[in-house]
């Protein structure tokens, strides 16, 4: 029964996936998209070039582990049409064409040298996570436990929403001066401005809206390690929240959210230790960001019965509140010497696509939760009399 037709469905999420996780890998290998030059040489003359000189087992490790998902994804979104050795194959050509692509326009950027190294390990990387993924399709996706699972406990039509979810571990991985503190590209962007940019834009504004000294004022409200407190805790509210939203009530929700905190934790960890020149690991355990991590928890659990509007509509008060408090408080001087300890060439430029996703994702969530509440607007509106 098991083997009948009608069971095989394609999966939307597996597809949404695949494209964000290819638009990931364009992104990682062409930034900063600056500088483009052309120095006479054909963009494909890397295949035929003598091994590189300079060879370390980190990069060759980090292109076969970047482009595993991406092979595994693919088996995934061409289910079930392509299925077994097929889909394997097609996993393994695909990750060869955008590994090729990707070292072939690396020809005109000057931060980056196309490699014929390059495309072998990222060829290899799609094969293996290709065929690991390949025996666990049909039990993921048709039949066997894991399909039983993700039906009994999951929301079907998600798809957007678990991709949301799961992008939120890897954007608290660039440094923030407080834990979790997302979404802090406004001021980034205001501190670019020079003095007469910026007294030329606050002119529009009415005087009490003028933000020159409402950093320190805000600031003194409470201590440092007090706000990392809230910025911490509002966000990993908003985020365990937003992570509950999929979740059947009769599942276990309080496992599953447990299981995401440590998830983000342990990727927190280990992009720490990794790009941290001293090795440190727990640099960004402050007492601060401690007691957020407990408060957060707590909190959401707490709220986890209520209903799912209820839900949304916190969640969208603490990202917006932790927004205003992250782009206003000063930025403690201690994480530039955490940011200096970062390693920012390692990773191939992910550390730019670590540090977007930081900035955008608070944002993408809200516009989320706003497109969610216009679709409840409008239905209402449609059952009116």
């Amino acid at each position: 029964m098991s083997e009948r037709p009608w069971l095989r469905r394609p999966s939307a999420l597996a597809r949404q996936a695949l494209l964000l996780y290819a638009a990931l890998i364009v992104y990682g290998s062409w930034y900063p998209f600056s500088g483009w030059r052309s120095l006479g040489i054909a963009p494909f003359a890397y295949l035929s070039d003598p091994m590189p000189q300079y060879l370390t087992a980190f990069d060759v490790v980090t292109n076969v582990l970047g482009y595993m998902p991406f092979g595994a994804l693919v088996v995934l979104a061409v289910y079930p049409r392509w299925r077994g050795t097929l889909a394997v194959a097609l996993a393994f050509g695909l990750g060869g064409v955008l590994s090729g692509v990707m070292e072939a326009v690396q020809t005109y950027l000057p931060t980056r040298v196309a490699s014929n190294l390059d495309l072998a390990a990222n060829a290899l990387g799609a094969l293996l996570g290709a065929a690991i993924m390949s025996p666990a399709t049909g039990a993921l996706l048709d039949r066997g436990l894991l399909r039983r699972l993700r039906l009994l406990w999951f929301e079907r039509d998600r798809a957007a929403l678990a991709c949301l979810i799961a992008t939120w571990p890897f954007a608290t991985m660039y440094p923030a001066p407080r834990l979790f503190g997302l979404g802090n590209w406004p001021r980034a962007l205001w501190l670019r401005f020079d003095s007469t940019t910026q007294d030329a834009l606050l002119t529009w504004t009415p005087p009490g809206w003028h933000v020159g000294a409402w950093p320190a004022l805000v600031a003194a409200w409470l201590p440092d390690d007090a706000w990392e407190a809230v910025i911490t805790t509002l966000n990993l509210f908003a985020a365990l929240l937003l992570a509950s939203l999929p979740v059947r009530r009769h599942a276990p929700r309080v496992r599953l959210l447990i299981l995401f905190i440590v998830t983000t934790l342990c990727v927190k960890v280990g992009a720490t230790f990794l790009q941290s020149q001293s090795g440190l690991a727990f640099d960004w355990a402050t007492p601060g960001a401690l007691t957020g991590l407990i408060s957060g928890t707590v909190l959401a659990l707490a709220v986890l019965r209520v209903r799912r509007r209820a839900r949304v509509a916190l969640a969208g008060i603490a990202l917006t509140v932790a927004l205003v408090f992250v782009n206003l408080l000063p930025v403690n001087p201690y994480f530039d010497v955490v940011l200096a300890d970062w390693r920012q060439g390692r990773y191939l430029h992910f550390n730019g696509l670590a540090h977007w996703l930081a900035w955008i994702w608070p944002y993408a969530a809200l516009i989320w939760m706003a497109y969610v509440a216009e679709q409840a607007w409008l239905k209402r509106r449609v059952k009116r009399p």
